[in-house]
């Protein structure tokens, strides 16, 4: 899931999973972190669920995808928007 909020000139984007799906530790690379795994690991919070948040510029497209541990790549299936093997996120 992805949650949004407008900042001036920018939006801060949070990516959230459940607590245990997928098992282990996650991250979420994509163009805004250059796909390095240990920019955006997500981190638990109170509400079960765990999540990482970036700051991104308005008006932009971004690919993404989340990365959990044995080098299992997947998918966010409420993304913006897919374009072949990416997640995309409007901004």
């Amino acid at each position: 899931m992805l949650e949004r909020k407008q900042l001036k000139g920018r939006t801060q984007v949070t990516f959230v999973l459940p607590e245990d799906t997928p098992d282990g530790p996650v991250s979420v690379v994509g163009d805004f972190n250059h796909w390095d795994p240990a920019a955006h690991p997500l981190t638990s919070r109170g509400d079960g669920s765990r999540a990482a948040t970036v700051v991104l510029p308005a008006h932009g497209h971004h690919s993404f995808r989340y990365l959990a541990v044995g080098g299992h790549w997947f998918d966010d299936d409420q993304a913006d928007a897919h374009d072949g093997a990416n997640c995309r996120v409007h901004t």
